[in-house]
């Protein structure tokens, strides 16, 4: 029989091996994300210079009115404005969407975060303009039209 002593070192023992995998795992994972997003990013900026780049487009909720925006100016619900990742502010883009061909052109303001499905937020306007603003997401093509003014 294997006493309580025991036990208590062999689980100790056993966490701390899992503990210790883990975060090499850990950084190993974080090492393939980031070549990745960098091939990734590479291929983006290379195919949006000639046909733009598809995928998912959602809008400003209404509790953003009157906020600042990383550009330093005040969002309005009105303006053709957009929010992007990565693209540099004061870029003008053409955002069409895919469903019913209607396009636009916005001026990105704002950073938003780096998520999987959604990668530009538009203004109200420019989604009403699209013709999705009941619906909250569509897909759409992205064109750059000129980089950033400022």
């Amino acid at each position: 029989m294997v006493s309580a002593l025991r036990k208590g070192r062999l689980a100790i023992l056993i966490i701390l091996c899992q503990a210790f995998f883990q975060i090499q795992t850990l950084s190993l994972q974080a090492e393939e994300i980031a070549a990745k997003a960098t091939t990734e990013g590479a291929a983006i900026a290379a195919t949006q210079a000639d046909e733009g780049v598809v995928g998912t487009a959602s809008y400003y909720a209404k509790r953003y009115n009157g906020r600042r925006m990383s550009s330093g100016k005040r969002y309005d619900p009105e303006k053709l404005t957009a929010a992007h990742p990565t693209l540099p502010l004061g870029t003008k883009v053409k955002v069409v969407n895919m469903a019913n061909n209607r396009e636009v052109t916005v001026t990105i303001t704002d950073r938003c975060r780096k998520r999987v499905s959604h990668f530009i937020d538009l203004s109200r306007e420019a989604a009403r303009k699209l013709g999705f603003l009941g619906r909250g997401v569509t897909e759409v093509r992205i064109i750059t039209l000129d980089k950033a003014v400022s």
